[in-house]
């Protein structure tokens, strides 16, 4: 879809806050006496130190970098006290083998819960967040404009905003202060200027209650805002009227654009000569199109001139949850029984993170996907990727670590291709995984105010299961929008970094960058498929295989298969008892055949139809407790068979009935009546 024309966007105010050095701040408020030293912050492991995730601003003066220049990897700690011998490293809390984040999290949360209370809030990643102040920016215009305020406060004069021109021996508080209290600026530039003010005020009350610092861009779209509050940091804020727009795209690198860093960036290099964002400007949108298509021409058009009309989506809670870890050099994973150990400590930690979000949050996901970055030997194609596998996500510890393994089987068998367990010549041919990840994602909120499936749960804690039989297909991952504290780590060279871990992996197959959340699955990359799909890949864990799904409608006697995960919505549902028969209906009844009360043989005696009909009206006269509008008819069938015949009977009394029903081995037909438990109005 085309984006939108200056005239439906430059007229609102959106803001990119980031946080400065984030997993840094969270620690020296946990450790007050690392305020002001220089200080970094470093993943789990034993080699050289670890890998830096955050540096401060004080270990930069000293040359300390989370990623080295030239290099496109990240600095270790000992590296770091090389350069920085009074540098204070701080390693993240660890967890399962791998980095707890949780704590960066929650304390992210608590910025955004600040920052919602101004407008639509969208949470672009653990440590940045998107407002859209056009309201407020449009009430504050109409009842106090920027021109009739007397005082103005500090923070708000220290704004740079770009474009604005001074005069030797001008002082830049001052200057600012005239920009912002124009009389004759266009609307524009006017809402803009309360921007300046609501946003200063924001960070001003996120520093009073959490202690973190923050900078802010304040733009007219997404695009720019990010690409200012990067300019000035830290604790600062950036804006960009529109008369700036060009000052700005004019020399700014195409691979610092979102969306150009990879192929597309390096394309418009070689093909177009294009090096920076202003160099766009000379191609026509007809042009563009004809090398990269209608959409991808319209939009490399647009952004050239600061043109975007993506939303602020009013997002407060991650759009997915995963968990990943990599395994570069020597510590590659070589064997199916050390996947399985790591993918079951991953799927533990992403259960845990599901089960969290559905209490506090009441929200479910349905789709599971699995990532990894692989190598093998004797490989013709060394380009080759390790395809990502996705199935309907089933709720419970052992389901997802079931799942996730069948998913990694799968994509084995297609990586290795049809002779991936045949000798190559002399030698068996062998694989190395680099990287894993699962992640859960396309995660709603539960319906509220209807009577849906959730409502009849017996706990709010646990999730029915879906029949995921091993359904995978392949999957594309979108660029991400969100970055760390400094530029992201080239994904060409993680054979070669030691081990990481990170808390979401967000841009496949970078497993590098610390926790990011986004979108990883879009809905048509989820299709049925045969169950042997994912189970193809020949293993010495058979004991494994004897735990695969089962059918729904099965029993389970084992208490701890039933705490695990729920297999079948059936067996989450008690004994449920109608409202009794009337003692007439009892009468009515009892005249009534064996012969004639079953469903399979009714259509052929006008008789048992007769009584089959007044059989269907009582049913309907029955207190079941539920009305029909009420009830969610896509779980129909996660229900037994018999079950769903009875259950659209109800449902749809006029339809006819499928005549080869067939009936229980004790001469009676299962009812509905059996697998519900009284319902407390």
């Amino acid at each position: 879809m085309p984006v939108a024309r200056p005239e439906t966007s430059d007229a609102r105010v959106i803001a990119h806050v980031d946080m400065d050095c984030f997993y840094v701040q969270v620690e020296q408020r946990k450790q007050p006496e690392l305020r002001g030293l220089p200080t970094a912050v470093v993943q789990y492991n034993e080699w050289q130190g670890g890998g830096l995730i955050a540096v401060s601003y004080e270990a930069r003066k000293c040359g300390v970098k989370r990623v080295l220049d030239g290099v496109f990897r990240s600095m270790r700690g000992d590296e770091a006290k090389a350069a920085c011998p009074e540098i204070q490293l701080v390693q993240v809390p660890v967890a399962r083998g791998k980095a707890d984040l949780n704590l960066y999290r929650s304390a992210g949360s608590e910025v955004v819960s600040i920052l919602a209370q101004s407008g639509k809030c969208e949470r672009a990643s653990i440590d940045e967040v998107y407002l859209d102040l056009t309201d407020a920016a449009e009430s504050m215009l109409a009842d106090a404009p920027p021109e009739s305020l007397e005082l103005m406060d500090e923070e708000v004069l220290k704004s740079h905003i770009l474009g604005l021109s001074r005069k030797d021996g001008d002082d830049f508080e001052e200057s600012v202060r005239d920009w912002i209290c124009r009389k004759d600026a266009d609307r524009r530039d006017k809402l803009l200027s309360c921007g300046i003010i609501l946003v200063a005020e924001l960070r001003k009350q996120v520093l009073k209650e959490t202690e973190f610092t923050c900078s802010a861009g304040i733009a007219h779209n997404k695009m720019l805002a990010k690409l200012a509050s990067g300019m000035n940091k830290p604790a600062q804020q950036t804006v960009v009227p529109y008369a700036a727009v060009q000052e700005l795209l004019s020399s700014l690198p195409i691979k610092k654009m979102k969306q150009l860093g990879g192929k597309l960036g390096t394309s418009l290099q070689t093909d177009l000569g294009v090096d920076t964002v202003g160099d766009l400007l000379q191609f026509s949108e007809t042009k563009l199109q004809e090398h990269y298509g209608i959409n991808t021409g319209t939009w490399l058009w647009n952004i050239a001139r600061g043109i975007s009309g993506e939303e602020v989506q009013g997002r407060l809670l991650p759009k997915s949850h995963g968990s990943g870890k990599t395994f570069p050099g020597p510590r590659a994973l070589k064997s199916l029984s050390n996947v399985q150990h790591w993918l079951n400590q991953l799927s533990e930690e992403l259960s845990e993170r599901l089960s969290s979000d559905l209490e506090q949050n009441k929200r479910i996901a349905s789709t599971l996907t699995l990532h990894a970055s692989a190598f093998r030997s004797r490989d013709s194609d060394s380009h080759k990727k390790f395809p990502s596998k996705s199935c309907p996500l089933r709720y419970g510890v052992t389901k997802i670590q079931e799942d996730a393994f069948n998913l990694f089987q799968a994509a084995l068998r297609e990586y290795m291709g049809p002779f991936g367990s045949k000798p190559q010549g002399n030698k068996q041919e062998t694989w190395r995984i680099t990287g894993l990840s699962v992640s859960a994602s396309k995660i709603v909120d539960i319906p509220s105010g209807t009577s849906s499936i959730m409502r009849y749960f017996q706990s709010q804690s646990t999730v029915p299961s879906r029949s995921a039989d091993g359904c995978v297909q392949d999957h594309v991952v979108t660029p991400s929008a969100s970055e760390g504290c400094s530029e992201q780590i080239s994904t060409e060279t993680q054979a070669v970094i030691p081990e990481e871990d990170t808390g979401v992996t967000y841009t496949f197959p970078n497993f590098e960058t610390p926790d990011k959340d986004v979108d990883l699955v879009s809905e048509k990359d989820v299709v049925s498929c045969p169950s042997s799909e994912a189970t193809d890949v020949p293993t010495q864990l058979e004991s494994n295989r004897t735990s695969q799904t089962k059918r729904t409608g099965r029993k389970i006697n084992n208490p701890k298969e039933k705490n695990r995960g729920m297999p079948s919505i059936v067996d989450i549902f008690k004994n449920y008892n109608a409202s009794p028969p009337t003692k007439q209906e009892t009468q009515e009844d009892s005249t009534v055949s064996p012969s004639t009360s079953k469903r399979a043989n009714f259509s052929n005696s006008s008789h048992s139809s007769e009584v089959t009909q007044e059989s269907e009206e009582r049913r309907q006269q029955i207190d079941w407790g539920y009305k029909i509008d009420e009830i969610d008819q896509s779980v129909l069938n996660e229900l037994p068979v018999e079950i769903q015949r009875e259950l659209r009977r109800f449902l749809h009394p006029n339809k006819r009935l499928n005549t080869n029903s067939k009936s229980k081995g004790d001469g009676s037909t299962s009812s509905i009546a059996h697998y519900f438990p009284p319902l407390n109005r």
